[in-house]
């Protein structure tokens, strides 16, 4: 057989790859804008002696340094789309990348903590009125972030396809949600470093800045913890839940005489996922008839099928 005839019987295991150009495109936007600001914080807190501004750009370093890991795993993926080492794509290179923006976000949290609890136990002065106003252009520079990665994250309605409540988060771009909660996390600080600095200024309370820096690192660390499970699960291929692969089970299964024996399902993109199937049944039929009764799992789209034949006078029942 000629290889024009086999083409026909492949297909591309891109799996989304090339719609994730906007994404790519925010997040080099978002990693300029945090680079910068990140390094006026720095020198702003350092000079006007805010724990809190000083904590706000290391914050924006390290979420620089993992919104470039977002940044380069796009790329990453986009180049290699096609390669044949990736035996199924590269679609958990986003994955890859949102586990280690997890895993960069704790070590955030815990630095933070340090720093907020070293600075209540030894008080330092504070020029809170320069120090406000760089926080809050701070906060400025993380809402533009948040919404440039926001729009990004959002799918088409058309590409949304929910089979149940539990599923339906698993959709998400993972290495997307990474640099979305390291904006988020960089905003939140911001947004208690002016709390705190706003309170010592009004009511002396020195005290609140550093403790402003506490409470951001347990609420940094919770939604650290969210996407290391989340991405974990995706990178163990444990991701779907009981009761959608029942569904696809239920769905092969329409056939009164198919019997599902193994079934195998991952993803392999933010949006798509793989699966084989093996089945048991009376009457064997072409792959293509058992793949169309799953023409309603539209994020199912590389499917492998393996048909037995269930020897005369069994019971497929049983």
């Amino acid at each position: 057989m000629h290889h024009r005839e086999l083409s026909s019987w492949r297909h591309p295991h891109s799996f989304g790859a090339e719609g994730r150009a906007r994404g790519e495109r925010r997040t080099a936007w978002v990693v300029a804008l945090t680079l910068a600001m990140m390094s006026f914080e720095i020198v702003a807190g350092m000079t006007l002696g805010s724990m809190s501004l000083l904590a706000d750009g290391w914050h924006m370093g390290t979420h620089a340094a993992a919104l470039s890991v977002a940044w380069f795993a796009y790329v990453y993926s986009r180049r290699h789309a096609s390669d044949s080492r990736f035996s199924f794509g590269t679609g958990k290179v986003g994955a890859l990348a949102g586990f280690a923006s997890a895993v960069g976000l704790a070590v955030v949290a815990l630095l933070v903590f340090g720093e907020s609890a070293q600075r209540l136990a030894t008080p330092v002065s504070i020029r809170f009125d320069e120090a406000i106003a760089v926080a809050c252009l701070g906060l400025a520079v993380n809402v533009a972030c948040a919404l440039l990665l926001r729009d990004a994250h959002e799918a088409p309605a058309s590409t949304q396809h929910a089979h149940s409540h539990s599923d339906h988060h698993h959709h998400h771009d993972h290495n997307l949600r990474g640099a979305y909660l390291h904006v988020l996390a960089d905003a939140l600080t911001s947004l208690l470093a002016i709390a705190g600095l706003t309170a010592g200024k009004l009511l002396g309370w020195t005290w609140m800045d550093p403790a402003m820096g506490l409470v951001g690192a347990l609420v940094v660390a919770r939604w650290s913890f969210g996407l290391l499970r989340g991405t974990s699960r995706v990178l163990l291929d444990a991701e779907l839940s009981r009761e959608r692969c029942a569904e696809i089970e239920r769905a092969i299964e329409a056939d009164a005489d198919n019997r599902v024996t193994d079934l195998h399902v991952w993803r392999v993109g933010p949006r798509h996922l793989a699966a084989i199937v093996s089945l048991v049944t009376h009457e064997p039929r072409e792959p293509e008839h058992y793949k169309r009764l799953l023409r309603h799992q539209p994020d199912l789209t590389h499917v492998t099928i393996e048909v037995h034949r269930c020897p005369d006078g069994a019971d497929l029942a049983a």
